[in-house]
């Protein structure tokens, strides 16, 4: 919708306008003598010594091992050091503050969906085939899904826009629609032109792209949807550490939006939502040498991908065509049986092949 026009009150939960956040300790300080968030100051207790002393009492010695994290002391409920490295990498982004952290992917698209969507009236849009959480996260929060499918014919896994646009804006329950780009399990980059279709209707609601796979696309084909969010205060494009950066288990992920949204999202979150441990690895893997080892590992992913995998699964019999774009980390292929034609049953043949006896899964 044009961008004068867009209210992103008008689409929130009423309840979530009026929320008066919890303020965190570490929100006012994080150095001196801290006392007021009732921390222990021994430190870590695994790294406390006890000793009896001369009566038989015990005695404990703060350790001198490693806490240089400070792990008895709460996180930086922001993560400020990571979206600070985050710019870096997305250098479209403004600045910080149109940058949340969340626990995961998962909880980027849990905050949106409670923030915006009232359980037993409002909807969320998506595009299947697409990632299994967004019908998840609605069902838990009692949210209803209206699906329209991509283009599959001839594997092309592209947005219907005026399927999309339609459903949307005559529906006045729906308040988001997610976008996959590249798709799970599509690997296809949508079209910019499509995109901005959608940003340009008449929808009042959020458009969310989801970029788990973005850094995965060549540079020729594509980039980051966040440049838009300069343009669009509807959009909010979602990223994670999990893929390109190999850390799925620190459980980290992005929403990067406007100010007024994300300042919303972090009323809504729990207070320290993301953990010491996970903000340090981020920030490790963030910098300039961490940034320069992951785009170094993307080029030899897509090397591999695009011209030994792909070549080598044709040759391979049962394997049809090759479908998508094949922007991410993994291809689509289709099994077929000895006349060519697609063939559900050998494909979940090959599955339990591969996953009980040859330990592929």
């Amino acid at each position: 919708m044009p961008v004068s026009s867009f209210d992103l009150k008008r689409i929130l939960r009423p309840n979530i306008l009026k929320l008066e956040p919890y303020r965190c300790a570490r929100d006012d300080y994080s150095e001196g003598i801290l006392l007021d968030a009732n921390e222990n100051s021994y430190g870590p207790a695994y790294q406390v010594e006890i000793n009896e002393g001369a009566n038989g009492s015990e005695e404990l010695h703060i350790s001198s091992g490693n806490n240089d994290l400070s792990l008895h002391r709460y996180p930086d409920p922001l993560g400020r050091k990571v979206k600070e490295r985050i710019l870096k990498l997305r250098p479209s982004v403004p600045s910080i503050e149109n940058i949340f952290l969340g626990v995961g992917s998962d909880e980027v698209i849990d905050m949106l969906v409670r923030i915006t969507c009232t359980p037993g009236k409002d909807s969320i849009l998506i595009t299947p085939p697409t990632y299994g959480m967004y019908k998840v996260v609605a069902n838990i929060n009692d949210v209803n899904v209206v699906k329209v499918p991509l283009i599959v014919e001839g594997g092309e896994f592209q947005l219907d826009v005026n399927a999309v646009v339609q459903a949307a804006v005559n529906d006045p329950t729906i308040k988001v629609i997610w976008l996959c780009s590249p798709g799970n399990p599509t690997g296809t980059y949508l079209r910019e032109e499509d995109v901005r279709r959608v940003l340009d209707s008449a929808f009042e609601g959020l458009v969310v792209i989801d970029e788990a796979y973005v850094d995965f696309v060549r540079a020729d084909k594509g980039e980051s949807y966040a440049r838009l969010v300069r343009e669009y205060p509807q959009l909010l494009v979602m990223q994670t550490m999990s893929k390109s950066f190999g850390l799925a288990g620190i459980r980290l992920g992005v929403g990067i939006g406007s100010c007024e949204l994300v300042s919303y999202l972090n009323n809504a979150k729990a207070p320290y939502n993301v953990s010491t441990l996970s903000l340090s690895v981020a920030t490790a893997a963030l910098s300039d040498d961490g940034l320069l080892k992951m785009r170094g590992v993307m080029r030899s992913i897509q090397k591999q991908r695009d011209e030994y995998l792909i070549p080598e699964l044709k040759r391979l019999p049962h394997v049809g065509a090759i479908l998508g774009g094949n922007d991410a980390n993994f291809v689509v292929c289709r099994i077929v049986d000895s006349n060519g034609k697609a063939s559900n049953e050998i494909a979940k043949s090959v599955y339990i092949e591969m996953a009980q006896n040859r330990g592929l899964v």
